[in-house]
């Protein structure tokens, strides 16, 4: 009698573990996949607006793209919108953004929850909805998977810049497209404006992939473009509603780590807060930083005795004033959200530095971007 309980509780333990280990596996890597979660009702439809609102997801260019729930107002509601009709796909929220017909585009972009394993399998999946108000339909919205954040300030298609240096005195900046590792078929032209299309594929990660990027990454002329007799062509181009994004690791046999964090914290050492953005030329921390402060918020909670101060930083643009007035307001505003999170106060300083310690080029976009930064130096722990 009692090894039959002992092989019945055997056999209950094993598929206890074996469905935890498949829950995890089957773990989905989008933070905020069907944009239920937000920061506040979205009001209104903004043409030169950033998305802020909606939790997780921002958009890398100027293009603005839009967030959607039936919390908010018809301008902003689920179904009835200012740019169309539509039901979520599940939920009550969702998001928008234009495709083509015009070189104009919109993306949506996100962080992932971990970085990819290099040549693991992954399954990638979304859901799109043309809107009825567009002038036309394409097939080529697809995503691009990368190891860092892309980000570009045009309203056209984005496009990867690579720098070439052909001697001392001369450098040459040339622009080619991304290739997404995910896109619809050319050939079907993603017409439905009453249900939900469903975009899917699978690709294999080259490694550390964190950023996901969705939207149509080809020029209008590649793009399929269809028009279509029963849209209103109250837009001028191609809308296209997003909901319910999927990411799921296919191959990876293992549960997936809780990584420790092994970082040496010692006195006077200073980390760089790789993921801080701040509207232009203002303080108000955007949206798409929380990711990176809550990295911050852990650590802070993990080691109860630091204390840290948080430094601001900028470009060489602007005069020194205005930059040095600047960079503190801006340390100040990460300070305070970390006190609103639960931090205390008397753990936190703050400083505004300008830009009297580069880290880079000031000559360069890419210098002045990396010396725009927010940091955190131990002062005691």
């Amino acid at each position: 009698m009692r090894r039959k309980i002992s092989i019945a509780v055997f056999i209950l333990a094993s598929y206890i573990t074996l469905n935890n280990q498949a829950q995890q596996l089957d773990e989905n890597l989008i933070y905020n996949h069907d944009f239920e979660s937000y920061q506040e009702c979205p009001r209104k439809i903004d043409a030169l607006g950033v998305l802020t609102t909606v939790d997780a997801w921002f958009q890398p260019t100027d293009g603005s793209a839009d967030y959607f729930n039936s919390c908010s107002t018809k301008e902003c509601g689920v179904p009835n919108n200012k740019l169309g009709i539509q039901e979520a796909h599940s939920g009550n929220g969702y998001c928008g953004i234009y495709c083509s017909k015009t070189e104009y585009r919109e993306y949506l972009q996100t962080q992932l929850k971990q970085k990819l394993k290099a040549g693991e399998k992954y399954k990638l999946t979304f859901h799109v909805s043309l809107s009825e108000y567009s002038s036309a339909a394409i097939s080529t919205i697809g995503a691009v998977l990368s190891n860092h954040r892309l980000f570009d300030t045009t309203k056209s298609v984005l496009m990867k810049k690579e720098e070439q240096r052909i001697n001392k005195q001369i450098k040459q900046t040339t622009s080619v497209y991304y290739k997404p590792q995910i896109v619809n078929t050319y050939e079907r032209v993603l017409t439905n404006t009453t249900n939900w299309d469903t975009i899917s594929g699978e690709f294999v990660a080259q490694g550390d992939e964190e950023y996901l990027t969705i939207g149509n990454f080809f020029p209008a002329s590649q793009s399929n473009i269809t028009e279509l007799s029963d849209l209103t062509c109250l837009l001028s181009g191609a809308y296209y509603y997003i909901d319910d994004v999927y990411l799921h690791c296919l191959t990876c046999k293992d549960t997936l780590p809780i990584l420790e964090d092994t970082t040496k914290y010692l006195i006077g050492k200073t980390f760089v807060l790789k993921n801080i953005f701040f509207e232009f030329d203002k303080s108000n921390i955007l949206q798409q930083s929380y990711n990176e402060l809550q990295k911050l918020i852990e650590t802070l909670n993990n080691h109860p005795d630091m204390k840290i101060e948080i430094g601001g930083h900028t470009d060489s643009k602007g005069t020194k004033e205005y930059n040095q007035r600047l960079s503190e307001n801006r340390a100040k505003s990460v300070v305070n959200y970390l006190i609103n999170n639960g931090i205390n106060e008397k753990r936190l300083k703050y400083k505004g530095y300008g830009e009297s310690i580069p880290i880079d080029d000031n000559n360069t976009e890419s210098g002045r971007i990396n010396n725009r930064r927010v940091e955190f130096k131990i002062l005691s722990i």
